[in-house]
């Protein structure tokens, strides 16, 4: 295994690590050139067990022995100072191993809805940090896919994944291509599309979940203005959690893990 020692933040080979704080260009450069950043040994570790490929790993001297036997023989490892990772990524490398991962190519929706009960489908949620607590909340939780629409930050952003604690690896997840007509697929498989927000007519979470529907596509819109009206209108339901102390509603990640809790322990053989 190639284990090579870094002394320049200018060293060309670590070009795929710089400037990793800088959103606008990760977003353009990342998918462009089939990368995405797995970040520390336990999320580069459930990389690799979902069979992604690294391109190289980038660690300071101290975790070195943590990351070196999770990687194939093949991959050049760089070891840097911790001041170098710092130069090159833009923060604070606290866990102290990064990997540039080959981007994988996106399933269908049918593929990855196929044996599928409950899906999360997010539409437009910018925030990567929310994006990632809702992989988080679905793994844990018992959702077993996600589905984020064009406009909805990428999942494979090193935040995300971050947050999420490698667990975009372990929910299967894709891309609906057109919105909200994509979301038609999703009801010609026989989901029951919920949309949750705050409505007239809307429904609660444990009536929605008493009703014992056999499939269920749960969307979740944006951190500020929520579902669009497309959105809405492609939804059979309109679903809503019930809340006190005059808040009105929960935050995106939050929302998910309430959700989900309940439409999994609300349906047979669930919690």
């Amino acid at each position: 295994m190639p284990v090579l020692h870094v002394a320049d933040a200018g060293d060309d080979r670590l070009a795929d690590y710089r400037s990793l704080t800088d959103v606008a260009l990760r977003r353009r450069l990342e998918p462009a050139t089939g990368l995405y950043m797995a970040e520390g040994a336990k999320v580069i570790a459930r990389a690799l067990a979902a069979g992604h490929q690294p391109r190289s790993i980038l660690v300071s001297e101290r975790w070195l022995d943590s990351v070196e036997p999770l990687v194939p023989a093949d991959t050049p490892i760089y070891v840097a100072p911790a001041s170098v990772l710092e130069s090159v990524t833009g923060y604070d490398v606290h866990r102290g191993a990064l990997a540039a991962m080959q981007r994988p190519e996106l399933a269908s929706v049918a593929d990855i809805v196929r044996d599928a009960r409950l899906v999360v489908v997010l539409e437009g949620i910018v925030d990567h940090t929310n994006v990632g607590a809702v992989f988080r909340s679905a793994a844990g939780l018992g959702a077993d896919a996600v589905l984020v629409s064009p406009t909805c930050a990428d999942p494979l952003y090193r935040r995300s994944v971050k947050v999420s604690m490698g667990t975009v690896f372990q929910v299967p997840w894709t891309r609906i291509e057109t919105w909200p007509e994509g979301l038609g697929e999703l009801r010609e498989a026989g989901f029951t599309i919920a949309a949750l927000a705050l409505a007239d007519d809307a429904v609660s979470l444990d009536d929605f979940a008493d009703a014992g529907h056999e499939r269920i596509a749960l969307v979740m819109g944006t951190e500020g203005d929520g579902l669009s009206r497309g959105a809405l209108a492609a939804a059979a339901q309109v679903v809503t959690i019930p809340m006190a102390g005059a808040v009105d509603s929960l935050n995106v990640a939050a929302a998910s893990a309430v959700a989900v809790w309940a439409l999994v322990s609300g349906r047979p053989g669930g919690r």
